[in-house]
């Protein structure tokens, strides 16, 4: 069965439902209304400044919110602070990676399971290292001293420690070399093959919804077309729009 099909029998492990949110006085989000089902990789492109950050910032409660819900697993999330919905597997990759430059990359990964035991952040340490070689070797070396491309493995593997149920990836790709971004976009893949959970916001349209099983254009702090990946892929506005075609 498909995943479509499937979600059409289940509950989504994400829905947000009237989502407002403000900066001051001006509004950043209207009335978002967007759901994720368990197991998905959902995509959300626009231009810059559409929203697509502060809509991710929201949902990690990073972001304050002026009306609407936010529900995960059940649960109403608009309340709760950011480390409340970490504990509830939320966990984020922000827009430009935000790792602590002058601690060690074993602190910055430790970090990132802060609400974990001792015994199970080990574990997940030796597993990051195996799926990021270079991490391993760089382990006792500041953060703020590895390239841009090293810093987002960094960046992918902290989050990765808090053993998220869902994962919101912010922009992976932005300001790394192309080698670098197949790098990251193949990995991305492999956590989609291993059945995680991705709300994914990216510039490169056209790799975010080659992946997506679904997705959703955002303009202006609205949601103005939601598909397939490959219905979005297709769709003349988006590719005029948002693949130069």
């Amino acid at each position: 069965m498909s995943v479509a099909l499937e979600s059409q029998a289940r509950e989504p492990m994400l829905l947000v439902q009237g989502l407002t949110s403000h900066y001051g006085r001006v509004q950043a989000l209207h009335g978002v209304e967007l759901n994720i089902f368990e197991g998905e990789l959902v995509a959300l492109v626009g231009a810059n400044g559409a929203g697509k950050t502060t809509l991710l910032r929201a949902i990690s409660g990073v972001q304050p919110t002026s009306g609407g819900s936010v529900r995960f697993a059940g649960q109403e999330l608009v309340g709760k602070r950011a480390d409340q919905r970490v504990r509830l597997g939320i966990c984020q990759v922000p827009e430009g990676r935000q790792v602590f430059g002058p601690m060690t990359v074993e602190i910055n990964l430790k970090l990132g399971a802060f609400a974990r035991s001792d015994r199970e952040i080990a574990d997940d340490l030796d597993e990051m290292y195996e799926l990021f070689p270079i991490l391993r070797q760089r382990a006792l070396q500041a953060a703020g001293t590895l390239s841009g491309g090293q810093q987002q493995m960094l960046a992918l593997a902290r989050a990765l420690m808090g053993r998220p149920k869902l994962l919101l990836l912010d922009e992976p790709s932005m300001g790394l070399a192309p080698l670098m971004v197949q790098e990251i976009f193949a990995f991305v893949r492999r956590l989609k093959d291993q059945g995680r959970t991705i709300l994914l916001v990216e510039q490169n349209a056209n790799a975010a919804l080659s992946l997506a099983d679904r997705g959703y254009v955002m303009e202006t702090g609205r949601l103005t077309l939601n598909g397939s990946g490959q219905e979005l892929l297709a769709n003349p506005m988006v590719q005029s729009a948002y693949l130069g075609m």
